[in-house]
């Protein structure tokens, strides 16, 4: 039975399944119908970061434009560009068993592609949500809906993965950024050009 969590909330994922190693993070969304003038694009990422809550190298940003981790352990299963259809938008799939030792938490994110030029934001968009589902056998451990209302925010930490005391555990943060990826990178420590 899946863990509906609220903002704030923790749970183990690996206490009640001892031999999980797979996980698939699914992150959905819907657009209202408010017209822009320009399509929506929204993106997933994950950021592993040390004890300092920092990525150790720009490699350790999974994203679009590097969609797997030199370690095997997060890859993003790609970029989809309309967020049309039902269930996740886009997916990320970690293997607990390759997380390197000096990576404390992944950090799933996600924002809006040209936020600034296409005058978007997070209050545009609806029915926003990750889960984690084991993915040998594709049952839901937990899920977030976030109820928030951004509305001039165009990047959102949606929930962080983290190992204590042996065991894994996701954090339902869903706090919004002004700035888009941008903010984000400056705030995990990616370099950006």
């Amino acid at each position: 039975m899946p863990v509906n969590l609220q903002k704030g909330q923790k749970v183990s994922l690996t206490k009640g399944n001892p031999g999980l190693k797979k996980i698939m993070v699914g992150l959905g969304w819907d657009v209202n119908q408010f017209d822009s003038g320009a399509d929506f694009d929204l993106d997933a990422a994950a950021f592993l970061v040390g004890e300092n809550g920092r990525v150790l190298s720009s490699d350790d940003f999974v994203f679009y434009g590097n969609l797997k981790h030199k370690s095997g352990a997060v890859e993003h299963m790609g970029d989809n560009l309309t967020g049309e259809g039902e269930g996740d938008d886009e997916q990320i799939k970690v293997d607990l068993s390759k997380v390197p030792d000096n990576i404390s938490k992944i950090v799933f994110t996600c924002t809006i592609y040209e936020a600034e030029e296409r005058r978007q934001n997070f209050g545009q968009v609806n029915n926003a949500f990750i889960r984690i589902c084991d993915d040998q056998n594709n049952s839901e451990l937990c899920r977030f809906d976030l109820t928030e209302d951004f509305s001039i925010e165009t990047a959102v930490v949606f929930g962080e993965l983290y190992k204590n005391n042996g065991e894994w555990k996701f954090n339902a943060i869903g706090s919004g950024y002004q700035g888009g990826l941008a903010a984000l990178c400056a705030s995990f420590g990616v370099d950006v050009d």
